[in-house]
């Protein structure tokens, strides 16, 4: 019999970089925002399971992106999860370049590129738009459907952009502070949930152990908000951008972009085509 041995499994070539043309790239916009202001997010989200970032988009982008998104929006959920009174918009990318910005944006990367391994994915991207005499959303947390017991590091991330002011009427997202390091058994009470008030232009974050919801909205006004969800490399993405983005639409955006949607190696080999580097497939174009 053959004599078998692990010794020929190298680690190098387990978890290095074995792309040949396309070699492994990271983020330079990352590495633009200050070492100790990523870090003092971060503490924020491991004391109390998120961090909320002001001020980060100007005036004239939310115009430009309202602008953008408005036109788009037309159908509400189906379901009391999408909320009958929400419109949201899927695809986003297919759609519009005004959100590029706010899925690659430097601050977001940054952190995120302590939390995961190199070549994390975007799981989906979505604009979502609370209609007046919404209902409150099920609070849930984003990364439950990953069958991993907890307590554990989140295996996502999430950014949820203000487009519009959130109050505590018009549906600001409801967060559970802390429950990122519950357990499977621990569920949260109503008494414990707090509105995630914050001005047009600001970004909450959160790890995907999060529990929260969508508030219910009691004003006269829509309350605008964009979402980038975001996972490790090695997990499935819930939003299928293999299948739903032309690559067309890839060679347009960023790098860093074209790199969370999957043209990108996690090692040794995973993601490849053919044999090959994915971004073999935009060579023709």
């Amino acid at each position: 019999m053959p004599t078998l041995s692990t010794e020929n499994i190298s680690s190098d070539y387990i978890s290095g970089d074995n792309a040949g043309k396309y070699r492994q790239t990271t983020s330079e916009k990352a590495r633009q925002i200050p070492e100790e202001v990523t870090q003092a997010d971060l503490a924020q989200i491991e004391k109390q399971g998120y961090v909320v970032i002001e001020d980060v988009l100007s005036a004239e982008e939310l115009a430009t992106i309202k602008a953008e998104i408005g036109p788009l929006l037309k159908e509400t959920g189906r379901n009391a999860f999408e909320g009958y009174k929400t419109q949201r918009l899927y695809a986003v990318l297919t759609k519009t370049r005004a959100l590029d910005r706010l899925v690659d944006h430097p601050r977001i990367l940054a952190m995120l590129d302590k939390m995961f391994m190199p070549n994390y994915l975007l799981s989906q991207l979505q604009v979502i738009n609370l209609l007046p005499g919404e209902s409150g959303q099920p609070l849930h947390y984003d990364d439950g459907f990953y069958p991993i017991p907890r307590p554990r590091a989140g295996l996502g991330a999430a950014s949820i952009w203000a487009i519009d002011d959130f109050t505590h009427t018009n549906g600001a997202t409801v967060i559970v502070p802390n429950s990122h390091t519950w357990d499977d058994e621990r569920k949260p009470q109503p008494e414990e949930a707090i509105s995630a008030v914050m001005k047009a232009g600001s970004v909450l974050f959160y790890p995907g152990t999060l529990w929260h919801g969508g508030g219910a909205n009691q004003s006269d006004t829509n309350r605008l908000a964009v979402t980038c969800q975001y996972c490790e490399p090695w997990l499935r993405t819930q939003e299928n951008y293999f299948l739903g983005t032309p690559l067309e639409v890839v060679a347009e955006v960023s790098e860093d972009i074209r790199r969370m949607l999957g043209y990108s190696i996690h090692p040794p080999f995973a993601g490849m085509v053919n044999g090959m580097h994915p971004k073999r497939l935009l060579e023709n174009l």
